[in-house]
């Protein structure tokens, strides 16, 4: 549905429990995040100013303070104030709407401030650079052909990212994207699903930015531990003469382990008209990533560009191309 009133040129759809989140669009000047070198060194100085503080705070002040704002924030509670060894899709989703954006129940002064911190925005600057990797690389592959368009979204949640190439290819180049396109979410998690499912359909509504396109959204419980469904969809994407490509933001390549993301990958490149490109999000190995890791008990694996690199070649794929941040590198993989 679109909004009313101040907010009349943003999307909103439903959640499973009912709340009304916008639909985010990287092309809207409302969720676009500044990425050209000036934008991301200033990023880095805030970030880095932000770490040097927190590290002469005692360590059990910390931990009241975060206990504290967990209280007051269902984002800061999602991330330090609870036994979560990894962050839904829905809450991963609100943080990258922007302070600006933050609606009831994720909208306390506290949430705002949250939002608003450097390392949020990091998150938010990692779906915008997978979005315009996944749809520059697809580019090539579409310009020739009305083949259908099969996107696979591996721990996907809403797939916001895959959305977001699609209203990228829509908007500029609008001839593309016009065949039957299928996005694939292979997520455990019904919740982010369910939401990007409606999120989808509202960027379908009349004059929404993927009006008239014909894109289905399909999900299906996946662990990534196990790739029996995932060699069966590549099969039947495979037989049907479908343009594969397949992306994971935040997902395999972060919390997976170095078996699951060469099965996954192999899974993927295993047939001779399977996927013609991968795009995903790798977390950096560094000391400062290390440092804003140690209050969360988020379980994401530092092994950078430098330990993922051998495990895309293990299953026959070369990066290509890597859009840096000091959060994660952004690859896109062919094989």
């Amino acid at each position: 549905m679109f909004a009313k009133s101040e907010n009349s040129a943003l999307v909103y759809a439903t959640t499973r429990d009912g709340y009304e989140l916008p639909v985010i669009d990287v092309t809207h000047p409302r969720f676009r995040v500044p990425d050209d070198a000036d934008a991301q060194r200033r990023l880095k100085d805030a970030l880095t100013k932000s770490e040097r503080q927190r590290r002469f705070i005692p360590q059990f002040i910390m931990r009241w303070m975060l206990t504290s704002a967990a209280k007051k924030s269902r984002l800061v509670s999602a991330l330090f104030g609870t036994d979560a060894t990894f962050l839904d899709g829905i809450t991963t989703y609100v943080m990258k709407l922007g302070a600006g954006n933050l609606v009831p129940p994720y909208d306390s002064p506290v949430d705002k401030r949250f939002a608003a911190s450097p390392h949020v925005t990091y998150l938010r600057l990692r779906t915008q650079q997978m979005a315009e990797l996944m749809a520059e690389g697809l580019v090539p592959h579409l310009v020739a052909n009305d083949k259908p368009l099969a996107i696979i979204n591996i721990a996907g949640g809403p797939a916001v990212d895959t959305i977001n190439a699609l209203i990228l290819l829509a908007k500029r180049t609008p001839a593309l994207p016009k065949r039957k396109i299928t996005i694939h979410v292979l997520d455990r998690d019904d919740a982010g699903p369910f939401f990007g499912r409606n999120a989808l359909a509202a960027m379908q509504a009349d004059g929404g930015p993927l009006a008239g396109h014909d894109i289905i959204f399909d999900h299906r419980t996946y662990d990534w531990n196990d790739t029996t469904l995932l060699a069966s969809l590549i099969a039947e994407l495979a037989g049907g003469d479908a343009i594969i490509a397949a992306s994971s933001e935040g997902g395999l390549f972060e919390y997976g382990s170095d078996r699951a993301i060469v099965e996954n990958l192999k899974a993927l490149n295993a047939r001779r008209h399977g996927v013609r490109l991968v795009v995903g999000s790798v977390t950096r190995d560094d000391e400062l990533r290390r440092r804003m890791m140690q209050q969360s008990r988020i379980q994401l694996i530092q092994r950078g560009i430098k330990g993922f690199r051998p495990l895309a070649a293990q299953a026959g794929f070369a990066i290509i191309e890597i859009r840096p941040t000091i959060w994660s590198d952004q690859v896109l993989m062919v094989p």
